[in-house]
């Protein structure tokens, strides 16, 4: 069973949601992201979310823009990314990992090969945030094959036809874009949301992440009592760049972001369906 789907049966039969952390490889220095991705774990994350720096990262806002941007000025590429993945694994054997950026450095890398580093590295899931579901199975089909998840966005505008067409090619979970813009956008809407994903579940029996404008505890604790999954960013982004000349304290402060998140979804009570 893959990595994710293990994840999601394990949380499901707890009572509890997963807590996805985002953050972007090589920002603020490549050396700390394998060190930032223990720190996660540590203070309640279940699925790390590994960004893959680009250069015209189109669905993110600009704290992911500047942060992509100090990652690209000191080489990150996505061959150092699988590194870090590779270099994370030998200490971490079980916490999902997911690959998330845009198609441009996976086909210059080429399908095949990035597929098989991707397995090589301990990679559990890829979500191209600009490869649409109609045009996706030339990638999708072969991560499957090598047991990696490909992961799916939908988006409050998302038809009910198109909705059920990406949840047929998408494994390990779909990531419900909470809000019509980028990433760090204003708050969110928890009942619009509900309503959302409460007609998605007709269609899919995958779980459900959401992310985009999740920015404190009360706000993921809203959000995990009607999704599998919440999603966050911006917010632990934008401080991990406003501590970049501190490691110590940006790692201590960023997992006890992320703690006060898990706690706070811990507390709100059973999980709902």
């Amino acid at each position: 069973m893959n990595r994710i789907a293990r994840c999601f049966a394990d949380l499901r039969r707890a009572g509890r949601k997963a807590l996805i952390p985002y953050i972007t490889a090589g920002d603020p220095r490549p050396a700390l992201t394998v060190p930032m991705l223990h720190a996660l774990v540590r203070a309640g994350a279940n699925i790390l979310e590994l960004g893959v720096p680009f250069s015209d990262p189109m669905a993110d806002g600009p704290v992911i823009q500047k942060a992509c941007e100090r990652a690209l000025a000191q080489g990150m590429s996505l061959r150092r990314v699988l590194e870090q993945v590779r270099e994370f694994r030998q200490t971490d054997a079980e916490t999902p990992v997911v690959l998330m950026g845009y198609l441009n450095p996976i086909e210059s890398m080429g399908y095949d090969t990035f597929v098989a580093g991707a397995r090589a590295a301990g990679v559990d899931g890829v979500l191209t945030v600009d490869l649409p579901p109609e045009e996706a199975a030339e990638l999708a089909e072969p991560l499957k094959a090598a047991g990696i998840a490909p992961i799916f966005l939908l988006a409050p505008t998302s038809s009910a036809e198109r909705i059920r067409h990406t949840a047929k090619l998408a494994q390990g979970y779909l990531y419900y874009v909470s809000l019509k813009g980028v990433t760090g956008s204003a708050a969110l809407n928890v009942a619009e949301v509900a309503d959302k994903l409460a007609g998605i579940r007709a269609l899919t029996d995958l779980p459900l992440g959401v992310g985009f404008g999740i920015k404190d505890p009360p706000t993921a604790a809203a959000v995990a009592q009607v999704a599998d999954a919440v999603v966050v960013g911006s917010a632990l982004v934008a401080r991990m760049g406003e501590l970049a000349d501190d490691p110590d304290q940006m790692l201590r402060e960023v997992a006890e972001r992320v703690g006060a998140m898990r706690e706070a979804m811990d507390r709100s009570g059973p999980a709902k369906d």
